[in-house]
């Protein structure tokens, strides 16, 4: 249910704006995409499982919020993570 190092590290490397940066929005945005598609599988292995459901809400919900702050501060950039992310927003 969770990314492992590895796809975690290259989510980052692909979304990050400098070498050092972890934590703008695109980054925050693209581990939660990748984190919320990964949970499709556990949900139709696992149909009763109502926790896992509320954390996946929590995590839609949190990206809305990004994907809202990163449209008001930079249109452009929300635009291609959208596009990258493949999102119908």
């Amino acid at each position: 249910m969770s990314l492992n190092t590895q796809e975690k590290s290259s989510i980052v490397t692909a979304y990050r704006r400098g070498p050092a940066d972890t934590g703008s929005p695109e980054v925050q945005i693209a581990l939660l995409s990748g984190r919320i598609s990964s949970l499709g599988d556990h949900f139709s292995a696992h149909k009763g499982d109502h926790a896992s459901r509320r954390g996946l809400l929590k995590m839609v919900s949190q990206r809305r919020k990004l994907l809202d702050y990163l449209k008001d501060t930079s249109p452009d950039t929300y635009q291609s993570v959208v596009e990258r992310l493949g999102l119908r927003r």
